[in-house]
């Protein structure tokens, strides 16, 4: 794939519903992984976290092949899953894996965060700052760059005349999706305002039911979409909705739909709090809500609606998204990983 050799392994798969069977399919791939990696040449270990055990499988393959190896640090697992509410802070299994945590920390050579607050928070941990890299998100410019509203699509979807709010991503527990759906019907009717959600995750099923429930006639929800096809469908937003839940935990994430967004000039409505905030806000890009306050939200999006705003923010995503180009993230990477 592009000029690089991919080794595929079997792997339990499951729907992304329930905790332990969710945890039998990441097991699966680890050991799969690990035993493939036995029989590799390789000169460096590079493991991704989350998964978790896809980082235990590198650093396992790291000590019986004599190795050096890097870990990714994408999210802080698992203190992720305890902030959704899958399991209980007391419980036995994850306290184990936070002791896990704790030795892939201190064993890798290297460690890679995609955020300067995923950052301060592994030097509280006690981790030396000096082996901690940050290398944040980007966007893909040769995918994502602006291009006028996709017509044929807006008549597909029967959207003619419609001003569009837009998610397209995973519909996790994270996200809080139930939220903007009780959004949706308390604006339904005003302003042409139409939302639309494109994406599938463990909270989807319910969205769907609460959709119902609700009633909205201001809603629309998609499966997801090929990523090629991604961008036509960012093109017909007049607003990028971006919401995760009201956390502490939340205020160290940067979600990647900022820079795709951003990428093509759609102006960002944004419900996360922390660092995320203040790149949207530092650029001009978008408006940002209280995660979870729904005044806010509509205060906000009518705000971000008015024509002098939006010209501003859709001037402030290109310039965000020129700082973040893969491109240049790439080559950052490659220069820690031949050090």
């Amino acid at each position: 794939m592009a000029g690089i050799r991919v080794i595929r392994v079997w792997t339990y798969i499951v729907p992304n519903k329930g905790f332990y069977k969710r945890t039998l399919d990441y097991i699966s791939f680890s050991v799969t992984g690990f035993l493939a990696g036995l029989f590799i040449k390789t000169d460096l270990i590079i493991a991704t976290s989350p998964q978790f055990f896809c980082a235990l499988a590198g650093r396992t393959l790291s000590f019986f092949k004599r190795r050096p190896w890097v870990m990714e640090v994408r999210d802080l697992w698992p203190e992720s899953i305890k902030t959704v509410g899958l399991v209980q802070y007391d419980n036995l299994f994850i306290r184990y894996f936070e002791w896990q945590e704790r030795r892939c920390y201190k064993s890798a050579q290297k460690i890679v965060v995609v955020t300067d607050s995923f950052k301060r928070r592994l030097v509280e941990k006690g981790i030396d700052p000096e082996k901690i890299y940050v290398v944040k998100n980007g966007v893909n410019k040769d995918l994502f760059t602006p291009m006028p509203k996709d017509q044929e699509l807006i008549n597909e979807l029967g959207l003619n005349g419609k001003r569009i709010i837009g998610y397209i991503g995973t519909h996790g527990l994270a996200h809080n999706l139930k939220f903007i759906l009780r959004c949706a019907k308390e604006m339904e009717g005003k302003n042409d305002i139409h939302f639309l959600f494109i994406g599938s995750g463990a909270a989807k099923e319910n969205l769907l039911k609460l959709k119902d429930e609700l009633g909205c006639s201001n809603v629309t929800m998609l499966n997801p979409v090929a990523k090629e096809q991604v961008n036509r469908y960012i093109s017909i937003l007049d607003v990028a909705l971006i919401n995760l839940r009201k956390s502490n935990l939340f205020t160290t994430v940067i979600p990647s739909k900022i820079f795709e967004n951003a990428g093509m000039g759609i102006p960002i409505l944004m419900g996360v709090e922390g660092e995320a905030q203040e790149i949207v806000e530092s650029y001009g890009a978008g408006v940002c809500f209280e995660p979870e306050n729904m005044t806010d939200f509509k205060l906000k999006l009518n705000q971000l609606l008015q024509p002098e705003t939006y010209a501003k923010c859709k001037k402030g995503c290109l310039s965000l998204a020129a700082d973040f180009d893969r491109k240049t993230l790439a080559k950052k990477m490659i220069s820690i990983l031949e050090k």
